[in-house]
């Protein structure tokens, strides 16, 4: 018989009813150190205490009104986010496969209201994710996402990952984007080097052309500043972002410049929960904490140990690790074995960490992991290594 729950997941033999920072508590009692984050959300931990006061306090004044009044909170919120990215405007919504929806329609949208409608291809990249509505998995174009799932929606290009002379010969006058992750995640933590994403911004200056980066598992402090094109000195026209927003509360946004979104008038798009009181309130507080130069500077501290700490198991252990890359705390470890048997391994240490492409484990810690407990992470790696090197 079918559970109830559709069973769309493999998931791992823990159930988690507690979170206190770090660490995730099973059922039994048993304490695991947690290196996932809920896949880069939690990045204030589990179970912030001022999270947590913030979440309490709006609850009891109000949860939900719809996008048909005025949401103080929401507007709040929206104002940090200005202040602090290169967006004048910006769509609240629920997940970050609604913000990449957003994005997409909004790209199309400029060029029609600019007298172009034939500009409707996006190109998009090998190793790609988006998300896993029709329109993002049409965009991702991986088999591993579309297949059964077919006719897919036209109108995407997707090229490989780091091809220039192929990208350059694609940007025509059909094409109204190209979406960039800087930071692959799902496709197994490879970062875009900062010259290659100058060089794409260039490009669509060059041409016209929207950019678009997805930072919805790199971005909100992730590697180390609010936002992972920073560090290339660049912005995109448009971003979408979720997951570290909302420190596990639904909470995503598509932001843009006022250029960008002129074609995004009133009932051009909507949601009925996007940005609800409930979810800004903690966005809001979220941003407060996180982008602050202490805080992200402690981010690139403890970057900097777990990096050192990371190559030094590398070296130890070749025949069950290849190399470390990602940047901040947005870590890949790219195996020698399946990585499916080290993060077994690792579950059997009581440590959790999370699968990616390309055969690597993603090391995603809330941002507010002491150096301890990453010192203890990596003492927990290498007593995994060493029992699949003894055949355990």
């Amino acid at each position: 018989m079918i559970p109830a729950v559709l069973p769309t997941y493999s998931r791992a033999k823990m159930t988690f009813e507690k979170g206190e920072g770090s660490w995730l508590i099973d059922r039994d009692g048993t304490r695991y150190l947690d290196l996932g984050a809920g896949i880069a959300v939690a990045s204030l931990g589990h179970a912030h205490p001022e999270l947590a006061k913030v979440l309490s306090e709006q609850a009891t004044q109000l949860w939900h009104t719809s996008n048909l009044y005025h949401i103080p909170k929401q507007e709040e919120l929206a104002e940090k986010l200005r202040e602090a990215t290169f967006a004048d405007t910006m769509f609240f919504t629920n997940s970050g496969v609604e913000a990449m929806e957003c994005a997409l329609k909004m790209a199309r949208k400029y060029w029609y209201e600019k007298g172009q409608p034939e500009r409707t291809n996006i190109i998009t990249f090998k190793g790609s994710f988006h998300g896993r509505s029709l329109g993002t998995i049409s965009a991702a174009a991986s088999e591993k996402l579309t297949k059964g799932f077919g006719p897919l929606l036209p109108g995407f290009i997707s090229l490989e990952f780091g091809d220039h002379d192929a990208l350059r010969a694609a940007m025509d006058d059909t094409v109204a984007a190209v979406v960039i992750e800087p930071v692959q995640g799902e496709g197994g933590i490879l970062p875009l080097p900062d010259s290659c994403l100058k060089g794409l911004r260039d490009l669509c200056d060059e041409t016209g052309v929207l950019m678009i980066c997805d930072e919805i598992q790199c971005g909100v402090g992730r590697t180390g500043k609010f936002f992972a094109h920073e560090w290339a000195g660049i912005a995109p026209d448009i971003m979408a972002i979720a997951k570290g927003i909302g420190n596990g509360f639904p909470l995503g946004a598509c932001l843009a410049t006022e250029d960008a979104a002129s074609g995004m008038t009133a009932g051009t798009h909507g949601s009925t929960y996007g940005g609800n009181p409930l979810a800004c309130a903690v966005g809001s507080a979220v941003v407060d904490l996180i982008n602050t130069p202490e805080f992200l500077g402690d981010v690139n501290r403890k970057a900097g140990f777990l990096r050192q700490k990371l190559e030094g198991l590398v070296a130890a252990h070749p025949d069950v690790f290849e190399t470390v890359r990602g940047t901040g705390l947005m870590i890949g470890l790219k195996c020698k074995m399946a990585n499916s048997d080290v993060i077994n391994a690792c579950y059997d240490e009581h440590l959790l960490t999370i699968p990616g492409g390309d055969n690597v484990i993603r090391i995603l810690p809330a941002l507010t992991i002491s150096e301890a407990e990453l010192g203890d992470a990596v003492t927990r790696l290498e007593t995994a290594a060493k029992k699949l090197e003894a055949g355990g």
